[in-house]
């Protein structure tokens, strides 16, 4: 979602659609939510701290992922009326967006959430509803071609592994022989070293 690289497509491939892919979404709405925890703590002072330590990772796991001992946490926070509560609800709100399957309804839920984000009274989230709504139509494009490029983002994190276990390879030869064993879980030949 950086401009100039929207700017490059636009104008290298001017036929191209251009979508904007969930993770990438998500992650700029987590970032926006865990921002919210240091500003209220930031506001509030040393007491606030001590009530917020250990709590990162509640705000932004998703619901089913929390452990027993997080979902007491959690229900212990909601009754206190936090800010970073308010953007945690907000964050599930926006679950449902990805929901629909038609980009009318789609388009109508996202407008009902800016409105919800941008009235929250929390400046991360509605910076984040503001650069939602300055792309827009590329986010809904996604609506009329829903991919994604979570399997391109799996194996470069994959090909990353292997270069750190390996800690470099003599060559470019041997890096790819390594890709090619380890990604597609072939046998490894015999020999005398092996990295992976």
């Amino acid at each position: 979602m950086w401009q100039p690289y929207i700017d490059v497509i636009k104008a290298k491939a001017p036929q191209a659609v251009l979508v904007f892919d969930k993770f990438h979404i998500v992650q700029h709405l987590t970032r926006a939510v865990d921002q919210v925890r240091p500003d209220e703590i930031r506001e509030k002072g040393t007491d606030h701290k001590a009530l917020m330590a250990r709590t990162r990772y509640i705000w932004l796991k998703n619901p089913w992922n929390l452990t027993s001992h997080q979902q007491t946490r959690l229900s212990e926070l909601e009754q206190l009326n936090l800010k970073i509560n308010r953007a945690y609800l907000l964050k599930e709100a926006f679950r449902g967006f990805w929901d629909y399957s038609r980009h009318p309804w789609a388009k109508r839920y996202l407008d009902k959430w800016f409105w919800w984000a941008t009235h929250s009274r929390l400046q991360p989230m509605r910076d984040f509803a503001w650069m939602l709504r300055r792309h827009q139509d590329d986010l809904m494009n996604y609506f009329r071609l829903p991919i994604h490029n979570g399997t391109v983002e799996g194996l470069n994190n994959k090909a990353k592994i292997i270069s750190h276990k390996a800690y470099g390879f003599r060559t470019a030869k041997n890096y790819i022989r390594n890709l090619y064993h380890c990604m597609s879980d072939l046998p490894l030949p015999k020999t005398v070293h092996t990295f992976a």
